[in-house]
């Protein structure tokens, strides 16, 4: 299953996120229940759920992801109260995601903020115990991060002590994004089946619920956290073209995070979703290296 990150806004609010994810060819998607930098919400009512899932339902979209927003820090020990408001507002994008049928929410793990790996690491632990519980029907996806500044998961050994230490971690899945483990220092290029099978001294393959596809701006082990667009960074067209490809992976949603390309109109610059051509490209196996000029001219006809 192959998309994008899609808007949710408007007055097709959530119909609308599957119109764009199908105007862009997928055959998933993901989306954010609302602004990822902000606490406004819309209520579920008014975000024509029924009439999404019907239209998922007559394209053969069979399964979508959702985004927590990026405000939630379970790894802050310095003001509890930025913990508290994370842990409510994961409570509330889980049912939120849950409503609007998708059974994977994922979820930056956290920031420990100055305090260190271990302190960070607990308090994330902590947070998800608060959150999850027995009849939570959606799974959190944990996503594996570049590092930069005091960001936790960005090895799967440090995932792993999460899951270790959350009681109902049969609750929990995977999220990897190739971007962020390229910076946080795996050679996705060089050898992916090491990476994975780094991976599986930890996890079973089958607790990946999601992949981020995203080629890199930086070198291996930058931990910078850049994305480029398909093909134009240090990742590479072929090696990221190959992991849509792995029989592991076939019912595995891939989403494309990669940046919006712009291009100059009536004086002003104005940026344009890559994610119709790069799908296309990744779909045939082929490169194209005038992907710019086709997603300007595609918008300005």
């Amino acid at each position: 299953m192959l998309g994008s990150h899609v808007g949710l806004s408007g007055k097709d609010q959530f119909l609308g996120s599957v119109k764009e994810a199908l105007s862009y060819g997928a055959d998933t998607f993901m989306v954010y229940t609302g602004a990822p930098q902000n606490t406004i919400r819309k209520s579920l009512s008014d975000m024509k759920i029924p009439e999404a899932k019907a239209l998922m339902a007559e394209s053969g979209i069979k399964e979508f992801v959702v985004h927590a927003p990026y405000i939630i820090n379970l790894g802050n020990t310095v003001k509890p109260e930025s913990f508290q408001f994370s842990v409510e507002f994961l409570r509330e994008e889980l049912r939120r995601t849950s409503e609007m049928g998708s059974r994977t929410l994922v979820l930056h793990p956290g920031a420990h903020v100055g305090e260190g790996e271990d302190a960070g690491i607990t308090q994330i632990i902590r947070g998800i115990n608060e959150t999850l519980d027995p009849d939570t029907e959606t799974h959190i996806a944990l996503e594996t991060m570049a590092g930069k500044g005091s960001e936790l998961g960005k090895t799967f050994e440090q995932l792993a002590r999460i899951y270790d230490g959350v009681i109902h971690n049969n609750k929990l899945r995977l999220c990897i994004d190739t971007c962020h483990l390229n910076d946080a220092g795996y050679n996705v290029k060089g050898d992916f089946e090491g990476v994975l099978a780094e991976l599986e001294r930890y996890f079973p393959i089958n607790q990946i619920a999601c992949i981020h596809l995203n080629d890199s701006k930086n070198e291996q082990g930058a931990a910078k956290d850049r994305h480029e667009n398909i093909g134009f960074g240090s990742i590479g067209f072929d090696r990221l073209c190959a992991i849509t490809r792995m029989k592991e992976f076939a019912d595995t949603p891939i989403i494309l995070e990669t940046p919006y390309m712009s291009a100059e109109e009536g004086g002003k610059d104005r940026t344009y979703p890559p994610y119709r051509e790069e799908i296309a490209m990744l779909r045939a196996g082929v490169f194209d290296p005038e992907l710019h000029k086709k997603v300007v001219a595609y918008y300005k006809k």
